[in-house]
This record gives structure tokens, C-alpha cells and sequence, in this order.
């Protein structure tokens, strides 16, 4: 059962008696956590039937004396058992997972990892509680996770928007929430993102960043792209060189795929690029001014830096002076 359809039953007052939420994307399982705290059981009961743990601080049998406790002038409890994966002897939770009360909506969230499948608790887990595994999203699957988290705050937002928090924050899901919830506080009555939304708020320049490095790449402007690693180099906290490089790679790998496309055509090329069309102009511009043969040398370089940013056969270059050195070797050697 997907986060979504949990939040759908758990509105619909239809609730198992114990959720087990866990995996590398703590976005959805906070969610879920987030709910559960606050939105299952009404003000008024919550005071007498809420009970909140966390596994670094709580004991296996004061967890379970909770859940098997019954409700106060109300018809369930809920007792959560936060950041479960710092729990010691969490076996020990078996005998009641075998048995658990109806009226305890139990939620466990088990962060960052997943139980071992070949232990009896999980295998109990998986005949008795709802088992939610929070996944990682892909990198190619953000953009549109991005477009779709504004649009269900009410929001639209530009394509280059999207894109610049994309390349600044990556895929940690919770952050670009967090992000996306500010710029709504300060937009009020203002429902579309722009760039200068993005800048004013957030603070990524809306002139100085991957995207426009790209571009600057894609044109075979040295001197642009010089500027703006410079400007990362005097802001070292902007673009990190292990932030832009697989940024970079991103782009050059969609560009060198089209190479193997039968069909190159826009209307083809444009949900590759996620409808974008300053993403897919950078397409067309990388393909004009350096080919097929460009295209794997700026891969490789790509690489090569890739591994000297993180000091292999590198005595300790700065990230700004290895990027510079690399778009000059891209564009002139």
C-alpha cells in the first residue's frame, strides 16, 4: 500500500491495528508519522490516548504495556514509535505484533533502512501490520515530483523554476518540501513560481547556477562559464563541485541517449526532457557544437573530475579550480 493510499484509509477512519513504515525516503514515512501525531485522533482524545517513543530512548516493554493499554473515554489509541531503527532489542516487539490490540493503531517508523526479511519480527510483520517500504525516487523522477507537489499546494510553477531547485537540492524530497512550504508562505496571493521567486526565498541566483552553467557548456561560452564558477568559488556553499557534477551528467547522459534514438524529432524529444524547453534548446545546442564523439569526451572528462573532486589522483585541488579546468579542457583541447 503506497503512503497515499494510507493517508485515503486513515481519513476514511480505517485503520489496521499496527503500520509498519520503513526505508531510505524519510519523506513519506515523517508523513505518515506527521498524521498519525496529529490528525487520527481529535484534540480532545489525543491528550489521554496519544502516546509518542523513540528508539534511542525507549524500552521494548514501555512500548508494549502502552499498546496494550485500552482507550480512555474513546474508541482507539494511537502509539507511535518514532526513529524504531535505534531501538534496542526491537525482536522483542514479536509477542505483541502476533497479538495486537484493535483499538491501538500502532505506527512504527523504521528510517534509512529496512528490517532484515529473514528475522521472525518481520515475518510476523508481514502476517499481521501494514508494511510500508519508503524507497529512494529516482533521479529522473523529481522534476515531475516537484511540478506535482506545487500544483497540490495550489501552485503552478515555470519549467526553469523546477529545474533550479531540482540541480540545487537533488532528490532529498524533504527538503524540497520544506522549500516549496516556504515560498508559499511568502508568496500570499501570488500562485505562480518564478525565478525571482526561487532567488528572493530560497536563495539559489537565478543567474549563477547548474543551469546556467549548462547552458554556458552547451553554447561553448568559456567565458560565461568561467564567471559563473567563479561566482560558486566566492559563494562555496551555491553549487559544490560534488553538487554540479552529477547535475552535469544528468543532462550530457539524456543528450548523448538521443544519439541511440530513432525518432529525434521535439515532439519526441520533449517529454525526455520534461517538457522544458530551455532543457531541450541545451540539447539541441550540445548536439550542434560538439557531435557524438563530444559528447562521450565530455562524459569521460565528467567522470575523470568526478573522481578527482573526491581526491583520487588529485593532491587536494579546490572544487572551483578542478571545474574550471575541466570546462576549459571540454571546450578548447
Amino acid at each position: 500500500m503506497s503512503a497515499e493510499k494510507i493517508l485515503v484509509s486513515w481519513r476514511k477512519k480505517d485503520f489496521k491495528a499496527i503500520y509498519w513504515l520503513e526505508g531510505e525516503e524519510e519523506y513519506y514515512i515523517d508523513m505518515l508519522m506527521n498524521y498519525a501525531e496529529h490528525q487520527i485522533l481529535p484534540e480532545a482524545e489525543a491528550s489521554f490516548n496519544l502516546a509518542v517513543f523513540y528508539g534511542k530512548d525507549a524500552e521494548w516493554a514501555t512500548v508494549l504495556n502502552a499498546c496494550r493499554r485500552y482507550p480512555m473515554f474513546a474508541e482507539r489509541q494511537v502509539v507511535l514509535l518514532k526513529e524504531a531503527q535505534h531501538m534496542k532489542d526491537i525482536d522483542k516487539l514479536e509477542s505483541y505484533v502476533e497479538s495486537p490490540l484493535n483499538s491501538t493503531v500502532f505506527v512504527v517508523g523504521y528510517k534509512a533502512k529496512s528490517l532484515d526479511k529473514r528475522t521472525r519480527l518481520y515475518k510476523v510483520l508481514g502476517k499481521h501490520a501494514e508494511i510500508f517500504t519508503s524507497a529512494k525516487i529516482k533521479e529522473d523522477k523529481v522534476h515531475d515530483w516537484i511540478s506535482e507537489l506545487v500544483k497540490s499546494k495550489g501552485y503552478t510553477i515555470l519549467p526553469k523554476s523546477v529545474s533550479l531547485l531540482e540541480e540545487h537540492i537533488g532528490n532529498d524530497l524533504s527538503r524540497i518540501a520544506n522549500e516549496i512550504d516556504k515560498l508559499s508562505v511568502n508568496l500570499r496571493d501570488k500562485k505562480n513560481i518564478d525565478e525571482d521567486d526561487i532567488e528572493k526565498y530560497i536563495g539559489i541566483s537565478k543567474e549563477y547556477n547548474v543551469f546556467e552553467l549548462l547552458a554556458a557548456i552547451a553554447k561553448k561560452d568559456l567565458a560565461r562559464s568561467i564567471q559563473i564558477i567563479n561566482y560558486f568559488e566566492s559563494n562555496p556553499k551555491a553549487v559544490p563541485i560534488q553538487m554540479a557534477l552529477p547535475a552535469l551528467y544528468a543532462h550530457f547522459s539524456k543528450v548523448y541517449a538521443v544519439y541511440g534514438m530513432n525518432d529525434k524529432s521535439d515532439n519526441v524529444l520533449k517529454p525526455f526532457f520534461y517538457y522544458n524547453p530551455n532543457s531541450l534548446k541545451q540539447a539541441h545546442d550540445m548536439m550542434k557544437n560538439y557531435g557524438y564523439s563530444g559528447m562521450e569526451k565530455l562524459i569521460l572528462l565528467l567522470h575523470q573530475y568526478n573522481l578527482k573532486g573526491v581526491g583520487v589522483g588529485d593532491s587536494g585541488t579546490s572544487g572551483a579550480s578542478l571545474m574550471k579546468e575541466m570546462v576549459v579542457k571540454m571546450m578548447v583541447e
